[in-house]
């Protein structure tokens, strides 16, 4: 076995050539055997296995600065930089995060747990490099559909121009942009590949001194170069319009080509895109051949490749079938997603209605505007996406929808905690953001059967914009429909007021019953709709209360209990005592959800024992 002697970045400088393919075969493995027993981004992995093997054999990652983008591609690297003992904690509670995380080890250069931004980040170091008079290599390594955001394209118009010595690894899974084609392309990618001509081409620039391109002879020789190129190979134009030196397509599975490539990138010293073609899921059958399904996978068997599931419905699934439902009722209805259309439960739909299916791709801000451009013109769109995805479209969502007061509708998807991808991508800023738009209505579902409910109200006969907020996974012992009314009462009790929403009334009502072994008589009641909060709609169930307890799995400022004690107070019937029950100011890390719950003290007993200290 060549990886269980792999502890640094080091080992793989050290091996033989013939010990690298091996070593790739053990990674696939690796990766296979830990992924099906915690779950995981398989199939990303699995293709950037020689590319990541690469780039330890040319750069020492404790000192130049690798930006992953997206970060699920960063498991081969945890691998090589002494983190293999870790895996069987992968994605758990209190171990090995799914994504980099500078805080485990010196070799991961930035947290990278959303998409598009690894450029822009990479610039900044490489000008802080420069400013310091610092000597190290920066990456930027991009791709399984990254390079579909426009941060991506703002990042690479800067870096171009800027002439900074950086790196842009194009890892192109076929999720990023569309493949070359042609025989000359072929050709052409063969030779731009080979040792020979890089020594070549350094050979041909050093004739023209340190700044070839005041040379006249350069620049014509140049100018003739780039328009014949153009005409024969138009793939590589748009990277070196930016001003980068572009070198590819390289088959992203050769070692031998990927270091030299890499290599050579790293002496020119200038802006470079280098492209580097790979299969996602390679060498794993069953990914190969199913990427998208192995792209996030829980624990499977990797003998028959066969998801081990729990059972059960899920928010997303029931979210994506009653929207088929008002689709198939009306023909206004439509709906987009950011590349996350079996995430949000939408690929039903697409199938049913691909006319009215529209993936933007990782492009949030976008599918807002284009959601806002939809309604203007009468149609009925719901955006499914991701709350911490949706986050990148906030300022879409106030100037091109809420001051419109446009009929758009949103379904954010993973709200609240959401488990094992931690803290990027926990849903914990939705609940905040979208009640102080002024305009939006949030409804926030507790059971498969508001959901159901509260998305017609949202398509069907509610004005301007509105969002609706579930969590991942399925619904909890509660599974009424009590979604007639902004605020309802689930259980009685004359010693403490409860008040909570969505998902989180299990918690409330459970903790209700510990309290009532405790001798304390515990009102539970449910907010169905938190924006708007209006005096009129709260004053009847909460002015003057003796206790007044708020549970929310959402950060404290700004939250439902803030906003809902000080509405009470300018009409002078705040509660003689309020507690606010809620995440804080923290990031919660990975791991299970009752885990985290638990940690942030809003499971049951958390609860209760906040309303127990409150009342000595």
């Amino acid at each position: 076995m060549i990886l269980e002697n792999i502890h640094t970045p080091a080992d793989v400088k050290a091996l033989d050539r013939e010990q690298l393919e091996p070593l790739c075969r053990e990674l696939r493995q690796f990766l296979v055997e830990h992924v099906s027993k915690t779950g995981g981004h398989l199939a990303s992995n699995l293709g950037a296995v020689e590319l990541t093997v690469a780039i330890h054999r040319v750069f020492d990652t404790s000192k130049d600065r690798l930006v992953f983008d997206v970060g699920h591609q960063c498991y081969v690297h945890k691998a090589l930089t002494g983190r293999q003992a870790l895996f069987d904690t992968l994605r758990q509670f209190g171990g090995l995060s799914g994504f980099p995380k500078p805080r485990e080890s010196e070799h991961d250069a930035f947290i990278a747990g959303h998409a598009s931004n690894s450029v822009s980040v990479a610039l900044g170091m490489a000008r802080a490099r420069t400013l310091q008079h610092l000597d190290y290599s920066v990456l930027a390594l991009i791709g399984d559909g990254a390079l579909t955001g426009g941060l991506a394209y703002e990042g690479l118009n800067n870096a171009g121009a800027s002439g900074e010595p950086l790196i842009v690894l194009l890892n192109d899974n076929g999720m990023s942009i569309n493949p070359n084609v042609g025989a000359v392309d072929s050709h052409l990618s063969q030779i731009r590949s080979k040792p020979a001509y890089y020594h070549f081409k350094k050979w041909y620039r050093g004739l023209f001194g340190q700044h070839p391109m005041e040379n006249p002879l350069y620049r014509f020789n140049h100018k003739v170069k780039t328009s014949l190129k153009k005409a024969l190979w138009p793939g590589s134009t748009l990277f070196e319009d930016m001003g980068f030196t572009y070198l590819g397509p390289i088959d992203g599975h050769d070692l031998d080509r990927l270091v030299h490539v890499l290599a050579w990138a790293r002496e020119l010293q200038c802006p470079v895109v280098v492209h580097v073609k790979t299969v996602k899921g390679r060498g794993y059958s069953f990914a190969e051949q199913n990427p998208d399904k192995f792209h996030g996978v829980g624990p499977f068997d990797p003998e028959t490749g066969l998801v081990k599931k729990s059972g059960g419905d899920d928010f997303s699934a029931v979210f994506g079938r009653t929207l088929a439902a008002c689709a198939a009722e009306d023909g206004r209805v439509c709906a987009i997603t950011a590349a996350m259309a079996d995430g949000t439960g939408l690929a039903p739909f697409a199938k049913e209605f691909p006319d009215r299916f529209f993936d933007v791709a990782i492009a949030e801000g976008h599918g807002v505007a284009m959601a806002a451009g939809l309604a203007k013109q009468g149609m009925l769109p719901v955006f499914a996406v991701y709350s911490s995805f949706l986050q990148r479209g906030y300022d879409m969502l106030i100037h091109d929808v809420a001051l419109q007061r446009l009929h758009v509708v949103l379904g954010v998807d993973r709200a609240g905690l959401v488990g094992a991808d931690g803290e990027t991508h926990h849903g914990c800023f939705d609940a905040l953001f979208l009640s102080e738009i002024p305009g939006f209505t949030v409804l926030c579902p507790a059971s498969f059967a508001e959901l159901r409910r509260m998305l017609r109200q949202a398509l069907f006969e509610i004005d301007g914009p509105v969002a609706v907020r579930y969590p991942r996974g399925g619904e909890g012992d509660y599974r009424e429909d009590r979604s007639g009314a902004p605020v309802v009462r689930l259980r009685e009790g004359e010693d403490v007021t409860l008040l909570t929403y969505g998902v989180l009334v299990n918690q409330a009502l459970a903790a209700a019953d510990l309290l009532e072994r405790q001798g304390v008589r515990t009102e539970v009641l449910k907010l169905n709709q938190i924006s708007p909060l209006e005096y009129e709609t709260l004053a009847p169930w909460l002015a003057g209360k003796k206790l007044l307890a708020v549970a929310e799995d959402a950060f404290g400022a700004g939250c439902v209990g803030q906003r809902t004690a000080a509405i009470l107070a300018q009409h002078g019937q705040a509660p003689e005592k309020l507690v606010l029950i809620n995440l804080g100011k923290t990031f919660l890390p990975e791991g299970a959800v009752p885990q985290l719950e638990h940690q942030a003290g809003i499971d049951a007993a958390g609860i209760a024992r906040a309303v127990q200290e409150a009342r000595t």
